[in-house]
């Protein structure tokens, strides 16, 4: 009998050691793939290419111009999740409370020890407060002067050491964090930020950020009452993986909005530390994080992608601004953007990049898993689209150009794995380069430029009538 109790305790032991490795464990996993699925919110170190070294040399060719859209660097929380953030100091304690007081740590699924343990000893960085909104963090300075030197390594001859005003152009929108991106990116080419000057900003920044002067392009439904990504979160794998994740934690009822808060910080610190594992990752399971990406990939993809057919035709200064630069044999020879995500999504989508043959909807999550609209890979932190131009004074078709995002080589299938012909370029996009910007997309923007311009005019008028 005693001998049958040992062998039935000894059984009841191995079980639960067997279950209690099949609780998945973030503290523990060494890959962490899931962090490579973070959206807007991805690390750059974490998904940019590898494999440059084989896409940037072009047999018998030399490059001579580049072109970059560069998103800036990792950056704060906006003012509202800043605000939140300490709500997860009482949820932390729920949430301990639940597996160790409460026990209603469910069954299956259950945070492991080592993340259980990671979320009780968290704290709220209480330094980051609203008025260092959006900054840039010490980490997405890195990001900039890091993509400088890589690029530079691989194009020394196009972007030399030393700072020259007329063969390179730098300019940023007005805010901290591109200001600071861009100092960053001029660390990384020249060793010392302060040796670079930036373009002045137009006090309408039509080509950087032509979307805050557009009634049209704010309008659109992208996340409201009836869109693809309002269905999305209210359809049953949604609400099932909100479910999962309130019993994952311990709890029978948990707002959505507390698990939303979960993740952006979960993203938000594995992006500033990106060696180092954020307790808040280990709430989700790796298919939630699936699920919550999604969410994100529609409200971008009807935001600033292929969603509707007018955002193809948004970006229409920026195509054509890096058309005319690199069709021009003067300098500048390097002309480099530092703005936002909306910016670098809306150019890609203007130049057709990553666009899938069917449109994400809120009822095809299960057949879009390998969808190219993924702006976890697209848009991260950081993210840059590059256009290198280069001469091949033996070919045929002497000019060229590789376009590479987040470097990557963009293979687009009117090229050669690749390798553009600079005159199929000027075709493809001759629409675009031929179009009048402040008709194309929205009248909003030019209208009211007008407006000003004749108020202003009227004004002067008056003015000199009376005297």
């Amino acid at each position: 009998m005693r001998l049958l109790l040992l062998l039935l305790t000894a059984l009841l032991a191995l079980l639960a050691q067997v279950r209690g490795q099949q609780d998945y464990c973030f503290g523990k996993d060494t890959e962490r793939l899931q962090t490579r699925q973070f959206s807007s919110k991805t690390a750059y170190q974490i998904v940019k290419g590898t494999n440059m070294d084989k896409q940037y040399q072009v047999p018998g060719c030399e490059p001579n111009k580049m072109w970059i859209f560069h998103r800036h660097g990792t950056r704060l929380p906006t003012p509202s999740t800043i605000e939140a953030a300490p709500r997860l100091e009482e949820l932390r304690d729920l949430i301990v409370n639940n597996y160790r007081v409460r026990r209603t740590k469910p069954e299956t699924d259950a945070l492991c020890d080592t993340d259980l343990t990671a979320i009780q000893m968290w704290k709220w960085n209480t330094s980051i407060t609203v008025d260092i909104e959006e900054y840039l963090t010490s980490q997405g300075y890195e990001d900039l002067r890091g993509t400088a030197k890589v690029y530079q390594h691989y194009f020394p001859t196009v972007l030399p050491t030393t700072f020259n005003d007329t063969y390179y152009l730098f300019r940023h929108t007005d805010t901290q964090r591109t200001t600071e991106s861009f100092k960053g990116f001029a660390e990384g080419l020249f060793g010392d930020s302060s040796v670079a000057t930036a373009a002045d900003i137009p006090e309408k920044d039509l080509l950087l950020r032509p979307y805050d002067y557009c009634t049209d392009f704010k309008d659109k439904n992208y996340k409201g009452v009836g869109s693809e990504y309002q269905k999305y979160c209210t359809s049953a794998i949604w609400n099932n993986t909100m479910e999962d994740i309130t019993r994952r934690l311990g709890f029978t009822v948990l707002a959505e909005d507390d698990i939303k808060l979960m993740f952006d910080i979960c993203r938000y610190e594995q992006a500033w530390q990106v060696d180092r594992t954020s307790v808040w990752c280990g709430a989700f399971l790796p298919e939630h994080v699936t699920v919550m990406e999604y969410a994100e990939d529609l409200k971008y993809y009807y935001e600033s992608g292929y969603g509707f057919e007018e955002n193809t035709r948004f970006n229409c200064r920026a195509v054509q601004d890096m058309l005319t630069r690199l069709s021009s044999p003067v300098s500048p020879h390097v002309v480099a953007y530092f703005a936002h995500s909306t910016g670098l999504q809306t150019l890609l989508t203007a130049l057709g990049i990553n666009k899938d043959d069917i449109a994400l909807r809120a009822d095809n999550y299960d057949s879009m898993t390998s969808r190219r609209w993924k702006t976890s890979l697209l848009g991260p932190f950081a993210g840059n689209f590059v256009a290198v131009k280069y001469n091949c004074p033996a070919e045929l078709e002497p000019e060229k150009v590789v376009f590479f995002l987040n470097q990557n080589a963009v293979d687009l299938d009117w090229c050669n794995v690749g390798l553009c012909n600079w005159s199929d370029v000027l075709q493809k996009y001759k629409t675009i380069s031929e179009a009048n910007c402040d008709e194309y997309y929205c009248r909003s923007a030019a209208s009211s430029g007008r407006a000003s311009i004749l108020v202003t005019a009227f004004i002067a008028a008056f003015v000199y009538l009376m005297h």
